[in-house]
């Protein structure tokens, strides 16, 4: 239940990412089929508390604004028509939330790992400790590229120092700079407008803020954040094979406490928005993306690939090479190998063979439908049942029929050209060849 207090979250998304070499916007490039942004929007939105997030965007916005319009409509966005730096971008939200009296954290659309538990520990560690601004940091074993934190007698933070410009001492501070700012709005506003560019890169650093604080006599402390994988920032191809590989063994190891069999943690990845239940197993090679909920005693796999919005009974089967998508599977159903089941009801002792395709789309009209297979409906190997249509109870689909209409149940189904045999064929053919 959200508390009552308000607080805003300026979420810094308008970098090109360059190393990305893309010309899709940084923010939108996926993990498990879910953009970078999504992530840590899911994350905000998470919170006990009442939230507005204002996005800044700026290289690709077009592309960032429609997916916001159309999957996060609560959230507000800033335009960065150039971008002159962190400190810049911030303060294009500064005109949306100028008269908010409240508190606003700051963070970074290019940090998927980071999790609601550490945003809220932040929060909590500011209002506890009556900070002014709050830096999230954390600890790194090699902290080089990071700015470094240096902190007073008193534990405050002075002064954060970039690598290029840190001497070979501060080199040796693995205390680190994540780039999450939490602050008491009505005194830091002001900050932004006394931002300067006065630096090799001509850029405005959101760094700057805390000299500014400490200037004017404001409090500045540092959380340091535990997990120090949650501020890993996106910038490259690398750094987005890393964070998938570290968001998904994070979430294999759970599966895998809560009785989950992975047969093959190496090759196997796994959505942390999908519920697998106990005792179910997951064989090698299968990639499950989306949020979907597998309940308990099924197996899936080797080579499965389920793609989101499914629901797997308990006790199925999803067999080798199969893939599902907005699937519906009552319990103790299979699908066997080499299938494909997208836009199904399926329920309860079904049994669909291999090689049969649910032809759900029709690319005229761009449209998808649904089709339904009550309990018990045996689906012979090789189908093809094109949506929309309705199979009844105990019904039975003779194997390479091509289903179009509907099919009472207690019925047999087949729906192929009949079987014609030329006797002899072979021989003749090889006789007109020889000739020839």
């Amino acid at each position: 239940m959200a508390q009552e207090e308000e607080i805003k979250f300026i979420v810094l998304a308008a970098g090109k990412g360059k190393r990305m070499k893309s010309q899709k916007p940084k923010v939108l490039h996926e993990i498990f089929a879910k953009p970078l942004l999504a992530w840590v929007l899911d994350s905000i939105e998470q919170l006990p508390y009442e939230s507005e997030s204002i996005v800044v965007i700026g290289h690709g916005a077009h592309d960032v604004e429609e997916y916001l319009n159309n999957n996060y409509k609560y959230a507000k966005t800033a335009h960065q028509a150039q971008q002159l730096g962190s400190g810049h971008a911030a303060a294009q939200a500064v005109p949306i939330i100028d008269k908010f009296q409240g508190m606003v954290v700051i963070t970074c659309g290019d940090t998927p790992l980071i999790s609601s538990q550490t945003l809220n520990e932040l929060i909590k560690y500011h209002k506890e400790n009556y900070s002014d601004l709050t830096v999230m940091t954390t600890k790194l074993e090699n902290p080089y590229g990071y700015g470094r934190i240096i902190r007073n007698h008193k534990d405050e933070i002075i002064r954060i120092i970039e690598q290029k410009d840190a001497t070979t001492d501060q080199q040796e501070i693995n205390e680190v700079n994540t780039g999450v700012y939490c602050l008491d709005w009505a005194k830091i506003r002001k900050a932004f407008n006394d931002l300067k560019n006065d630096n090799a890169q001509g850029e405005y650093y959101l760094t700057d803020i805390v000299k500014w604080a400490r200037d004017n006599q404001y409090k500045v402390l540092g959380y340091v954040a535990k997990n120090s994988e949650e501020i890993y920032g996106i910038n490259s191809r690398r750094d987005l094979a890393f964070v998938t590989s570290v968001m998904n063994k994070r979430y294999l190891e759970e599966l895998m406490n809560n009785g989950v069999t992975i047969v093959d943690p190496n090759s196997t990845f796994i959505s942390p928005e999908t519920t697998i239940e106990p005792d179910c197993t997951i064989f090698p090679y299968t990639y499950i993306e989306g949020k979907n909920t597998i309940f308990k005693n099924c197996k899936v796999g080797p080579q499965a690939h389920i793609r989101g919005n499914c629901e797997v009974g308990e006790g199925c089967k999803i067999g080798n090479f199969v893939e599902l998508k907005n699937a519906k599977i009552a319990k103790n159903s299979n699908v066997c190998h080499l299938s494909y089941i997208g836009d199904a009801n399926i329920g309860n002792h079904v049994n669909i063979g291999a090689g049969t395709i649910f032809a759900n789309y029709n690319s005229i009209t761009k449209e998808k439908k649904v089709s339904t297979l009550q309990d018990n409906v045996s689906i012979g190997s090789n189908s093809v049942i094109v949506a929309p249509v309705e199979i009844g109870h105990d019904a039975f689909v003779a194997a390479s029929s091509c289903i179009t209409k509907n099919i009472e149940e207690n019925s047999l189904a087949i729906a192929r050209a009949h079987q014609r045999e030329v006797k002899n064929w072979v021989n003749k053919n090889k006789e007109t060849t020889d000739e020839s």
